[in-house]
């Protein structure tokens, strides 16, 4: 892909790529990797020495997010090239702030000899395959896609809750199915009253950051507002179906 506009640096603090590396978290040979594929653009020099402003630091945080979504390489450069020359680090915290995954996911490739060893027992195939109908892992060539530690002991647990675990499926295929369903419908409500009269304004720099405020706030504040409801409601079915007795 082409290279990213190269930046205008104005008074800011600019970093060495030891430096950038430090603020950002990823490695210098990753940075100097991404560099060579053109999603940052080229460090400003002084002399002989490559410096790096808050564009950078942006663009490695939008970069982190994608990946962290599960956006393979070709895809992040995709969505890179899409960006508009002009957006600077606003514009990148701005698009970072909507593409922040809102409950981390964790996933780690091990062999069917790791699984039982974190599961603490053989398991049969019935029994990986009931985990992976529960979403706490998928199957892989050289074994599976574990959906992080925590998942796998919930998943256990209902393995041996002694309930049938076509119970425990069906149940995951109801909440996925109204789950999605509501993300669906939030994210469309999102864009239509939020998003899209952002852009008719021309997207006017002094909102970004406020947006981008106000995206982080609504996360916590409508994850805690779901699970707080269905709490709700379901002491609400309940009382209703004693009633109905």
């Amino acid at each position: 892909m082409a290279a990213a506009p190269e930046p205008q640096h104005s008074g800011e603090e600019l970093l060495t790529v030891d430096q950038l590396a430090e603020r950002t978290g990823i490695t210098v040979r990753t940075i100097r990797f991404y560099a060579g594929r053109g999603l940052i653009p080229p460090p400003t020099l002084r002399g002989r020495t490559g410096l790096y402003g808050s564009d950078h630091v942006a663009r490695l945080g939008l970069v982190s997010e994608l990946s962290a979504l599960g956006f393979t390489l070709a895809a992040i450069e995709s969505h890179l090239r899409a960006l508009p020359v002009s957006a600077g680090a606003e514009e990148l915290a701005l698009r970072r702030a909507l593409l922040t995954p809102w409950a981390g996911e964790q996933t780690e490739e091990i062999d069917g000899a790791e699984l039982e060893r974190r599961a603490g027992r053989a398991l049969s195939t019935a029994e990986i395959d009931a985990l992976a109908d529960l979403g706490v892992l998928e199957r892989t060539d050289g074994g599976v896609r574990l959906r992080g530690p925590t998942t796998l002991r919930e998943g256990l647990a209902l393995l041996d809750s002694g309930l049938p675990i076509e119970l425990w499926t069906r149940a995951h295929r109801v909440v996925e199915r109204h789950t999605s369903a509501m993300a669906e419908e939030l994210m469309e409500l999102f864009q239509a009253e939020v998003l899209q009269p952002y852009r008719d304004r021309g997207r006017p720099p002094a909102e970004r950051g406020r947006l981008a405020a106000a995206l982080q706030q609504l996360k916590p504040i409508t994850i805690g507002g779901v699970v707080t409801a269905f709490g709700r409601a379901v002491n609400r079915t309940i009382r209703d179906r004693l009633g109905e007795r």
